[in-house]
């Protein structure tokens, strides 16, 4: 499945709310979300931009994706259909 390109920031952030990352805090024009799991935690910065360039979505997508144990393409699906 190919990459959306028109996601901004906060959108993805919605999005990552389904498997319980959280907004830790935001600096300037950067949105960190963390996820707590008994193992420790996971942290993501997402850039609260209009459209996020799709080679940044690409890396959060593929850091998020294998933090969960999903392929990247698995989590693609379940964010955005």
């Amino acid at each position: 499945m190919k990459l959306p390109r028109d996601v901004s920031g906060e959108e993805l952030v919605r999005s990552l709310r389904r498997f319980g990352y959280e907004i830790t805090r935001q600096t300037g024009s950067h949105i960190r979300v963390t996820l707590n799991v008994e193992s420790g935690q996971h942290h993501v910065t997402i850039p609260a931009h209009k459209q996020v360039k799709v080679g940044t979505l690409a890396g959060i997508l593929s850091d998020v994706a294998a933090h969960l144990g999903l392929t990247r393409e698995q989590l693609i699906e379940q964010l955005f259909n």
